[in-house]
């Protein structure tokens, strides 16, 4: 039998159709590599289950953390999305070097939640970090009770005696909603998605808790869930729309960036303008979001961050002499100003001059 040889940086160079030299720069942490570049070798780097050779003083096994990139179901955790992956891998790698670390990279796509943690029973590492995103409350606990020191990121359970670093949804959910009123808009629309996340389930949560807390009345037919790919996010928009047969929101709020894209995509179908009639704002902050027409208003967290507050909560666990009480970690949001929202006094001016209904009404087919 032929013994199989281990994976090189070449290898994941031409995975990723980068040269060596940029794959190398990619997993130290260095050079000016374009975001998108960075991306690709990541997902390469993942999805042949990589494992950088790092000559230390100590053994490898024993200083290796191990980052579990876990899709089970693929509608959030998927390609549109593989940037934030891997601005979650930068942070992660940068610190994990910082502190004398190998990080590897294993994903589990469409696995059982026991056969990943089969996968770490026994496994030669010190800590993992598991992408949370599509992972439930009792998948959590299954992979928290394997006894390894283990960060969970972008998910955050309050009652689990687990560690987690995510994003403050609230805070940034509010700071939408207080942009969209300061604007003079009241009739403020929300798209969820009924995709089951934990970060989505936070963000509907937040927008009713902060649309009261404004002062603001929600309207429960200006609320549609879609689903979360770009894709379905538009089929179901669009078939939504048609059937409501209904003057629209002043503007919405989408639970994510995909989803604000393929809202538009329905959007434009049906004539009307964004930000001209309706306008939108988005969450992650993804780099569509600044290429598509119009640019996307969003919400921005440092996914860097994330993974950095990872490595550094993981490796206090690892060399902590007593058992250390769960620590939970939010990172606050800033709002990136773009194209596709406006002051409600313009919109309507616009309307005015163009002769549109103000109260636009959707055409039904």
């Amino acid at each position: 039998m032929t013994e199989k040889k281990a994976l090189t940086i070449r290898h994941i160079a031409d995975a990723a159709g980068v040269s060596p030299a940029t794959v190398s720069l990619v997993l130290n942490g260095k050079g000016e590599i374009s975001g998108t570049t960075r991306a690709r070798v990541l997902e390469a780097v993942a999805s042949l289950n990589y494992v950088p050779r790092v000559a230390k003083s100590r053994s490898e096994a024993s200083e290796t953390l191990r980052f579990l990139k876990i899709a089970k179901h693929g509608h959030t955790v998927n390609r549109d999305h593989s940037h934030f992956i891997s601005d979650y891998i930068d942070g992660m790698s940068l610190e994990a070097t910082r502190r004398g670390y190998t990080l590897e990279v294993v994903s589990h796509e469409g696995q059982s939640i026991n056969a990943i943690a089969e996968s770490l029973a026994g496994a030669p590492v010190r800590g993992v970090i598991a992408l949370g995103t599509e992972l439930s409350e009792s998948d959590v606990r299954i992979i928290q009770g394997l006894g390894i020191p283990t960060v969970f990121i972008d998910t955050f359970y309050d009652v689990v005696e687990a560690n987690f670093v995510n994003m403050n949804n609230e805070d940034a959910v509010y700071k939408v909603l207080a942009r969209f009123k300061s604007q003079g808009f009241e009739r403020i629309g929300f798209v969820a998605s009924h995709v089951d996340t934990t970060n989505f389930r936070l963000r509907q949560e937040a927008f009713f808790k902060n649309m009261s807390r404004l002062g603001l009345k929600v309207t429960e037919s200006d609320v549609i869930s879609v689903e979360s790919t770009y894709d379905g996010a538009h089929s179901d928009a669009l078939s939504l729309l048609r059937a409501a047969g209904k003057d629209l929101a002043e503007c919405y709020f989408c639970t994510n960036d995909i989803i604000a894209h393929g809202f538009i995509k329905a959007l434009k179908e049906l004539a009307v303008a964004i930000p001209d009639d309706v306008s939108i704002i988005g969450f992650d902050n993804l780099p569509l979001s600044s290429t598509m027409e119009p640019s996307l208003t969003t919400i921005d967290v440092s996914k860097r961050k994330i993974g950095n507050l990872a490595v550094t909560v993981l490796d206090d666990l690892i060399n902590a002499s007593e058992i250390q009480p769960p620590v939970k970690i939010l990172v606050g949001a800033e709002l990136i100003a773009r194209s596709s929202d406006e002051g409600k006094g313009r919109q309507k001016r616009r309307k005015f001059s163009g002769n549109r209904d103000e109260n636009r009404q959707l055409p039904v087919d």
